[in-house]
């Protein structure tokens, strides 16, 4: 099956490339000015989203594009800073003019340009609730890591292990249950286990989008509960040679992060290669360092393609690696944190960057071929991956590998979108996988080696008349997993289970006028049970508990709709939706209260059980920007998930959280983007707990930041940035720590490490243009 597969993206993807129309090449030219004066804007971005290509405009607000298509309909987008972003669909056989006028809006422009969807939209015309997050926002909010950053998005929340390990949690739901998605390809890294963080180097998203509610038309699969799309910016503009270089450093644990990126594109043919580098050292709470949590992590990845009248292909490389120290929690009598041994660690030892043992080495090699070919009247969208993953876990100095996962996936996703006619845009395509992994010379073993291969194939169809916009869809998905028998410590029968399984989607949005609309969609998904789910035999080191699988299991079907309405003019942008998610065989593990030996060591049995779930819950954003100087943030979401079998509240579901953020922006000369902000996180107490939780208590958070953008030449400048978090070293715990009390010690309920303390971070980013 596998090499069919192959076979099939092979034969398509040379169809595709040879029965490209020959279309004559055009230079397309235009001109961005202000509404007002009419007079040009310099430095203005434009881009084309499915055509992989940006330019900026001169100092009288002309541009070009050079290798475009003579014909087909697309959508472009025009940005500048102070002025609303636009967007607008062009006939490249008769574009006119091709002049955009922009109107100038106190309010930032969000990017209202939607990728992760069968065609780049306006998020406007987009039924699902969508959000993004810009990587000025990654810079005004730093973060340990990317997941950490996404968090602040309302609905979005992130199951921790201090701060080197993030995973995204939407409405509620985590683990598979999330597709995280990078330069196309879906993330696959084990991502069942608790302490599996996602292998993604955070300085290299250009923005991100985040998909809340059930993805399965798009992704099959594990798109239960949404989507976190982490997406490159476009190719540099033709004839141009630029980068950017930046750095950071924060208090709290040492953690020093620098990356470097160049790229350009000469003619058409583009060319991008960055370096990046983590290190930090123990973190500190409010009442003291945890031992061995520091971390570090590198990536280096390169990109080589060709943008042409036919459209574009990129191939993509990255290499990245992360050792992250672990810590087996143990108290002595002072209550004192220590290492499993008995020794404390002093000042010196916390602050050492070289890890102590027990720790994870974690490796993840990947390489995707990205492209878009116009082909007939329409378009050929493929992405083919290939990843290579490989997590260790290592006990003591000198020993073998405690647990070495080896995994293998290979990957394709095809889809063709036709001509529009008459407001009516469908959509085919297919997609697949096969992952091969194994259990490779490690001591202990807490899952079987096992194939997956997954096929699926769905048909999408949008129509758009006047202010109103509708969309249906319906997908297959088939998925057989294969479980390979195995003896010794752990025992696995051998098992294949196939599942099967058909999903469909509605969707309707209206624009009332230019400030107001609304959307609504109502979705079905289904995620097949993972391997853990399905036989897991051992203890799990990392949640101190011995996991038993069940091969029985069905798979999830999830049913929800959801609705908001959206707001924006000059000085105000709102947002107000809510969602219900019904779940049907919901998988979870349980207590049995048993308990189990395994290497001397007594451990709680959990067995994975199944039974219907329902989610609920709001989401809400307020921005307020009166006058030009003042900007006021509001973010809240409150999830409430309930088990509709037993009538108890559904585990590690995150409490409701409201963030406001004040912001001065004053008028600097020689200087742009100055802000000076300080905010506040509310969380509230979450005593809606399964049996085995501990309740959390509210909290609340003070932050501050402060930057600038300065003027280093007529077209150069630098960003620096201060920002504190969590300012006044507040003693807490995040609901979904997982150092929280009772979360890793069974012998005491009551243990546990609160979250990180005062942390401030310094940073510099500089970008810069070697070739205009």
């Amino acid at each position: 099956m596998k090499k069919i597969h192959l076979l099939l993206v092979v034969l398509l993807s040379v169809s595709a490339f040879s029965s490209t129309y020959a279309a004559d090449v055009i230079e397309l030219k235009g001109k961005i000015i202000d509404a007002g004066t009419k007079s040009g804007l310099p430095g203005a971005t434009i881009s084309i989203p499915d055509l992989n290509k940006s330019a900026l405009s001169n100092e009288n607000g002309d541009f070009v594009f050079r290798n475009a298509p003579a014909r087909g309909r697309f959508l472009v987008q025009v940005r500048y800073i102070g002025y609303k972003t636009i967007t607008q669909i062009v006939d490249f056989a008769n574009p006119g003019a091709f002049e955009f006028a922009l109107e100038e809006s106190v309010i930032e422009g969000r990017e209202v340009v939607i990728t992760g969807s069968p065609g780049s939209s306006d998020n406007r015309k987009n039924s699902t609730s969508i959000s993004t997050v810009s990587k000025g926002d990654l810079l005004r909010h730093p973060s340990t890591n990317l997941i950490d950053a996404l968090s602040r998005v309302p609905g979005v929340s992130q199951v921790t292990t201090g701060p080197a390990i993030s995973k995204p949690v939407i409405r509620g739901l985590s683990y598979n249950r999330v597709v995280t998605l990078n330069n196309g390809v879906k993330q696959q890294g084990q991502q069942f286990g608790d302490e599996h963080g996602i292998e993604i180097d955070q300085y290299s998203a250009d923005h991100v989008e985040i998909l809340r509610g059930p993805a399965s038309l798009m992704y099959g699969s594990d798109a239960l509960g949404g989507v976190i799309n982490i997406l490159d910016g476009p190719s540099a503009p033709e004839g141009t040679l630029r980068g950017e270089f930046l750095t950071n450093y924060a208090t709290n644990n040492g953690l020093t992060g620098s990356s470097l990126m160049l790229q350009g594109n000469e003619n058409g043919l583009v060319y991008k290669a960055r370096g990046s580098y983590k290190n930090a050292y123990s973190y500190k709470t409010p009442v003291g360092y945890v031992p061995n949590s520091g971390f570090n992590e590198s990536n280096f990845e390169g990109q080589i393609g060709l943008n042409k009248k036919w459209g574009y292909a990129h191939l993509d490389a990255s290499s990245f690696r992360t050792n992250i120290g672990f810590y087996e929690p143990a108290r002595n009598d002072a209550g004192e944190l220590i290492l499993e041994d008995g020794d404390t660690f002093t000042d010196a030892q916390n602050k050492d960057r070289s890890l102590a043992y027990p720790k994870q080495d974690i490796r993840h090699y990947k390489i995707a071929l990205n492209s878009n070919i116009l082909l007939g009247e329409g378009s050929l969208k493929a992405t083919l991956g290939y990843q290579h993953n490989l997590r260790r876990e290592l006990e003591e100095e000198g020993a073998g590998n405690a647990l070495f996962l080896n995994s293998y996936t290979y990957s394709y996703d095809l889809k063709y979108s036709f001509k529009e006619v008459n407001g009516w845009a469908p959509v085919i395509g297919v997609a697949g996988e096969y992952i091969h992994s194994l259990n490779t010379t490690g001591e202990e073993q807490l899952i079987p080696d096992f194939d997956t291969q997954a096929f699926g194939g769905f048909a999408y169809v949008k129509k758009t008349w006047g202010s109103n916009t509708f969309n249906a869809g319906a997908r297959f998905d088939y998925r057989k997993m294969t479980g390979k028998a195995f003896g010794g410590d752990s025992e696995f029968d051998a098992f294949t289970n196939k599942f099967s399984h058909v999903t469909g989607a509605l969707g309707y949005t209206h624009e009332f006028n230019d400030a107001l609309s609304f959307k609504a969609n109502a979705g079905s998904a289904f995620r097949a049970p993972n391997v853990a789910e399905l036989a897991s035999n051992g203890v799990h080191e990392g949640v101190f508990r011995y996991e038993i699988g069940n091969a029985a299991l069905k798979p999830e079907q999830s049913y929800q709709f959801d609705a908001s309405f959206d707001y924006q003019n000059q000085y105000v942008s709102a947002s107000l939706g809510g969602f219900a998610n019904y779940i049907n065989n919901y998988i979870y593990y349980s207590n049995s209260g048993q308990l189990r030996e395994s290497g001397g060591d007594e451990y709680p049995v959990y067995n994975f059980v199944q039974d219907n779930a329902f989610l609920r819950g709001i989401e809400a954003s307020l921005t307020l920007h009166p006058v030009s100087f003042i900007h006021f943030e509001n973010g809240f979401s409150y999830t409430r998930a309930t088990n509709r079998t037993t009538k108890e509240s559904l585990p590690f579901i995150p409490a409701a959280a409201l963030r406001n953020e004040l912001r001065f922006e004053p008028k600097i000369a020689g200087a742009t983007n100055s802000y000076l902000s300080v905010g506040i996180d509310n969380f509230f107490k979450q005593p809606k707990i399964d049996s085995f939780e501990q309740a959390s208590s509210g909290y609340t958070l003070l932050n501050a930041a402060v930057g600038t953008t300065l003027k280093l030449s007529k077209s150069q400048d630098i960003t620096l940035y201060v920002s504190g978090k969590n300012l006044l070293n507040k003693a807490y715990y995040d609901h979904l720590s997982r150092f929280a009390p009772g979360r890793l010690s069974t012998e005491d309920p009551g243990f546990g490490i609160y979250n990180q303390g005062r942390n401030v971070t310094f940073g510099v980013n500089l970008p810069f243009t070697l070739k205009k």
